[in-house]
């Protein structure tokens, strides 16, 4: 046995589902005859109180034993995750009834008609489990519902091929997340339709970030909270009054500061942080923003991750007055946010430009409120200095006091007005910022915002 490769004990169980698969259809067939083989019948009950030893330390029996995962949980795995590593384990669901030429109903599947592979849906496995008993099926069912571990923990997943068929017919496929988990990788989402968030991250440090006496320490409860957290839940009196979780409102204009902040959060807390694009999950349809949501918070739900929702006032807006359909949808969405964000075990951060746009029922639930103001001259002056490469000199002409004390600039339009002044000076083969370049990266930004310099 190779006791290096993650796949190994994967290998070992599809072997002992393929000749499984086989005893079922045999036991199925035996089963229409009028004198049946109970020979097939014991052996299937020999397979399944000998399923394979989680004998190994490797990822896939480290899951099966620390989750101490059953019996009908363990076969459910198997037949998700049978097609992405041998489509041919399930090919003898797909034979033919030798009485009617036709694949086995009770078998569920589909059959792809391009290379005749067998899809696997939940009947596949209600029969694996329950070898067609209407009995057992009732307890198959049990550990196959939307609320068992199985979907909660995103271990699995379904898709529902047409709406219109019974909910026994939708395809079961492992997660992605647990596909990485089996092969020994760490796991990190990409941005798709159905999990719209990149993860942030920056090269900066906490040092570097320059904000008022006040904000930084507001944002000390929530460090204080990610480093303490576990223990004050795990407090025989404390945790019983506290909910898991913590929300906190980032609230101040464009350019302050509040998306490098939660990235610095996360960095100097080991914790990955997730920026949420609410411009893919906020839907006209409905229904379909609901949806959206659940999938980003289903996916987060036993990770450690900072969920950053930026711009938040677009979805978290203030409820209205129930005048039509469309305010009334509009309403039991931010109802929905409102119950997933207090459910939600880590960390939650709204951003908004425009704090009084956002609706009361969030404000109470926020366990901290953090202004981001326009830096004061002092802070001006100090991210000025901080923004300028050390291997770059001003004009002597530049007086940087000044400028800061003249022009109400954030930290994002500070860093605008250098970037340009350092393009112009590399074009130009220096490593001298000049004055006028200066002049013309103020003048530009204040121009995007609508002010005219002095």
């Amino acid at each position: 046995m190779d006791a290096e490769n993650p796949l190994t004990p994967i290998a070992r169980d599809l072997s002992w589902l393929k000749k499984y698969c086989s005893l079922s259809i045999k036991l199925l067939v035996e089963k229409e005859k009028e004198t049946p083989d109970n020979g097939i019948e014991d052996s299937i009950m020999f397979f399944m109180n000998n399923i394979p030893d989680t004998n190994t330390n490797l990822p896939y029996d480290h899951f099966l034993r620390t989750n101490k995962i059953n019996f009908i949980e363990r076969l459910t795995i198997l037949t998700a995750i049978a097609p992405y590593f041998s489509p041919e384990i399930l090919s003898p669901l797909a034979s033919e009834d030798p009485n009617t030429k036709a694949a086995f109903p009770q078998a569920g599947g589909i059959i792809n008609n391009m290379n005749k592979e067998f899809i696997p849906t939940l009947e596949t496995v209600r029969f694996l489990i329950t070898q067609n008993s209407i009995k057992q099926k009732f307890l198959a069912d049990q550990i196959l519902n939307s609320n068992s571990r199985l979907f909660t923990k995103n271990i699995i997943k379904i898709l529902n091929p047409n709406s219109e068929i019974a909910w026994n017919k939708y395809i079961i496929q492992p997660s992605d997340e647990f596909l990485a988990l089996i092969r020994g990788e760490h796991y990190q989402p990409t941005y798709s339709s159905s999990f719209p968030a990149s993860k942030i991250s920056t090269r900066l440090d906490w040092n570097d970030l320059i904000l008022p006496y006040d904000t930084k320490q507001e944002l000390k409860e929530v460090m204080i909270w990610l480093k303490h957290s576990k223990n004050i839940l795990s407090h025989p009196h404390l945790g019983k009054f506290i909910k898991p979780g913590f929300r906190s409102l980032f609230y101040g204009p464009p350019g302050t500061g509040k998306t490098l902040t939660a990235s610095l959060v996360g960095k100097n807390t080991g914790k990955d942080v997730y920026r949420i694009d609410l411009s893919m999950v906020v839907s006209k349809w409905i229904g379909e923003t609901e949806k959206n949501l659940k999938n980003i918070f289903d996916q987060a739900e036993n990770k450690d991750w900072i969920l950053f929702f930026d711009e938040a006032d677009s979805l978290f807006g203030k409820r209205t007055q129930t005048k039509s359909s469309n305010d009334r949808h509009a309403n039991q969405e931010i109802a929905y946010l409102l119950q997933r964000i207090e459910d939600f075990p880590g960390v939650v951060v709204l951003a908004t430009n425009m704090k009084d746009n956002i609706d009361e029922a969030f404000s109470r639930r926020f366990q901290s409120m953090v202004y981001f103001p326009v830096p004061d001259a002092e802070n001006r002056l100090a991210l000025w200095k901080n923004s300028l490469p050390p291997d770059y000199n001003l004009e002597e002409s530049i007086d940087l006091y000044e400028i800061a004390q003249q022009h109400e600039l954030s930290g994002g339009i500070i860093n605008n007005v250098i970037r340009y002044c350092t393009l112009m000076a590399m074009e130009d083969n220096r490593k001298t910022i000049h004055e006028e370049d200066m002049e013309i990266g103020i003048a530009r930004e204040l121009k995007k915002s609508g002010k005219i310099i002095g």
